[in-house]
């Protein structure tokens, strides 16, 4: 059976990683962009990974630029700003497609474990993906559900 640790994805320093590097931990997957409405989610999400770090929980933003055109910067400039605005300490990777013949594989798993209301595609930036310390995937939650949302979610998995 296939799982989040079958796949390998580049870190935005360009070091390509095994997913099975994050093996026993609750991960929150999410796409992630610079100049999106919901960009300040970033805050929520680094909040969660302050909390819950300790416990065998990670956030793995996975920057894209398929909606709107949102997430315009190279890796550098991606990592600059979630620095420099956010303070994001979770591990982000390299700028990727979610949807379409060029999606990354990991997405492509994702989707097709967990639906969304309007089919398996990625509708938008923030999309979350919560995975179980097995890898696999338990729920998906819209842009619109606010990290913080999730810490109930995540305490139980933990």
């Amino acid at each position: 059976m296939t799982s989040i640790y079958d796949f390998s994805a580049k870190t935005l320093g360009g070091e390509d990683i095994s997913l099975k590097q994050f093996e026993g931990q609750v991960l929150l997957i999410v796409n992630t962009a610079s100049a999106c409405g919901f960009t300040p989610q970033y805050k929520g999400l680094e909040a969660l990974q302050q909390r819950y770090g300790g416990r065998g929980f990670s956030v793995l933003g996975f920057p894209c630029n398929q909606f709107g055109a949102q997430e315009p910067g190279d890796d550098a400039e991606i990592a600059q700003f979630c620095s420099r605005n956010y303070g994001v300490s979770f591990p982000m990777f390299a700028k990727i497609d979610v949807n379409g013949a060029q999606a990354h594989p990991l997405y492509t798993f994702l989707k097709g474990e967990k639906g969304g209301l309007l089919g398996a595609g990625i509708k938008w930036n923030f999309t979350k993906f919560l995975v179980d310390r097995s890898g696999h995937v338990v729920s998906r939650h819209a842009p619109t559900t606010t990290p913080e949302s999730l810490g109930k979610d995540i305490e139980t998995l933990l």
